[in-house]
């Protein structure tokens, strides 16, 4: 009968409630459990709300314009540039080392090929054309002396005129002490210092600083040796000579400390202090060659010289020395005609007998 009353021409759906949007919803979600549940569904977010925003607006463009600034700072150095300068210069003079080396050494093999053509001359010591007496050596440091101990041999060569001249004034004080009246061995210390000077000056150069200039200039092991032992003699007298005995030839700490003490007048005094001036000299001269033979010693031991090379050069050295040669050729033939002479004397007695 509800059927009856109901209007034949309307919705059904319209009257259901359950058609309602918000109860189904609410209806369906109660239905579905934890297993269905999607937390990043779109029913759980929340709307946010539209939010309508103004279409930016177009800048016209303008010109880039630099603020303006104040005066430029001062320059200051930073702390990298001096190491940077420095080590600059450095390199600079290093540079500069070498190509005044490489110079030298171009220079001494123009040389060395020119000595090949032309014989050298002696020309140490220098003496005046016209003397029948000709020089002895031949000394040229740029030449026969590498760059490296050029230095090291002239210093050779100055305290050798030094020891000359020590000697020489100790002769003029020798001299000054033979005429001064005071008691000692005025006669044999002048005596002495004249053989000093004549015999040491000479034998000084030719038995230690030419051994030196030749070790330095063919690296020669035998020279440094015999330089190392003459040196070290020389050494040990002119320790003696400064010391200054009476009587020894040297105007020594001694002999002037002896003579002014016993000074009765002004002459004796003017000895005395010369005296006292050639014991200051022999002193300084003992030491200066204490530094140098340590010098020596020392480039000695980097050129790799020994004992042993020493040994090899000396006994290659006799052998290949022509006097040496003669000598024993000469030899030789005196023993084989010896013992040719007695082979025939003894054949031709045998035959007497027969």
């Amino acid at each position: 009968m509800a059927d009856f009353d109901s209007n034949p021409f309307a919705d059904p759906q319209e009257s259901n409630p359950f058609q309602d949007q918000s109860v189904q919803q609410a209806t369906s979600n109660s239905h579905r459990g934890l297993e269905e549940y999607n937390p990043f569904e779109d029913s759980n977010k929340q709307s946010q709300p539209y939010r309508q925003t103004a279409p930016p607006t177009k800048s016209e463009p303008q010109p880039a314009v630099l603020p303006p600034t104040g005066p430029p700072p001062a320059y200051t150095q930073s702390a990298a540039q001096p190491a940077v300068q420095a080590g600059h210069e450095d390199l600079i003079r290093r540079q500069e080392e070498l190509e005044r080396k490489a110079a030298e050494l171009q220079r001494r093999e123009q040389q060395i090929n020119n000595a090949q053509y032309n014989t050298r001359q002696n020309n140490w010591p220098p003496l005046p054309s016209w003397l029948h007496i000709q020089p002895c050596f031949y000394q040229d440091f740029s030449v026969d002396i590498p760059l490296d101990f050029q230095r090291t041999v002239k210093t050779g060569y100055y305290l050798w005129m030094f020891y000359v001249l020590v000697l020489f004034l100790n002769l003029i004080g020798a001299m000054a002490y033979l005429f001064s009246k005071t008691d000692g061995g005025k006669a044999t210390t002048f005596g002495l210092a004249i053989v000093w000077f004549v015999a040491f000056s000479p034998c000084s150069f030719v038995c230690w600083y030419r051994p030196m200039y030749k070790a330095f200039r063919s690296d020669s092991s035998f020279n440094f040796f015999m330089f190392f032992f003459v040196f070290f003699c020389q050494f040990c007298a002119n320790v003696v000579q400064a010391i200054g005995l009476d009587g020894w030839g040297t105007c020594g700490w001694f002999v002037a400390l002896n003579v002014l003490t016993n000074s009765s007048s002004g002459g004796q005094t003017f000895v005395g202090l010369w005296m006292m001036c050639v014991a200051i000299l022999f002193t300084a001269l003992s030491v200066l060659k204490l530094f140098y033979i340590r010098k020596v010693h020392s480039l000695y031991r980097s050129t790799g010289a020994s004992f042993q090379k020493a040994q090899e050069e000396f006994a290659r050295g006799v052998v290949t020395n022509p006097g040496v040669q003669t000598a024993t050729k000469e030899a030789a033939k005196g023993a084989a005609s010896g013992m040719a002479s007695g082979m025939f004397s003894g054949a031709s007695a045998g035959n007497n007998q027969m």
